[in-house]
């Protein structure tokens, strides 16, 4: 799920900032660029840790700019079939609600939540029992993947709350 590794990226520099405080802005320049992207072979970029190399700069003619291509170590999240997380419900329809576990969104169909749920209108869309749990947008849900989609610079998840352990852990209502 969470992993620290090493990527690399090429970053261009202008030249009123090659000076003693280079490695700075080229620290900050990567963090602002990479952190919250998503790529689908290493997940999303949750932080920057450490600056590894910066490799030598190259001038671009004309320009001035300086490229470096720089080697930085960073923690990312990246999910996988099985796994469990805490989820914050974002939307309920008929057809299931949608969630969001940090930069995951999921979505976990009406077949996969237990039998004791029913949709309900009456009020807001939401899936309350007969003892009166309910789920509504902003209730804290447990989850276990059980399928990704994997795209160039996203991720969505389908999960399932039909297993032991998991479900409704708190409801905030909003609004």
């Amino acid at each position: 799920m969470f992993y620290t590794i090493e990527l690399t990226k090429e970053l261009e520099i202008p030249p009123r900032f090659l000076g003693p405080k280079l490695r700075d802005e080229i620290f900050e320049r990567l963090r602002s660029e990479v952190e919250g992207y998503c790529t689908g072979k290493t997940g999303f970029v949750l932080a920057v840790t450490n600056l590894v190399s910066m490799g030598k700069g190259m001038i671009r003619e004309g320009v001035g700019n300086a490229r470096f291509n720089v080697e930085y170590q960073c923690i990312t999240f990246m999910p996988h079939k099985g796994e469990v997380l805490d989820a914050t419900v974002n939307s309920i329809n008929k057809m299931g609600f949608f969630a969001s576990a940090g930069p995951l969104q999921l979505f976990v169909s009406n077949h996969l939540i237990p039998e004791e749920f029913e949709f309900d209108t009456s009020n807001e869309p939401s899936y309350v029992t007969a003892e009166g749990e309910k789920i509504v947008p902003g209730s804290e849900v447990r989850v276990k993947i059980v399928g990704t989609r994997v795209d160039a610079n996203e991720i969505f998840a389908v999960a399932t709350m039909n297993d032991d352990f998991l479900g409704l852990l708190s409801t905030t209502v909003t609004g």
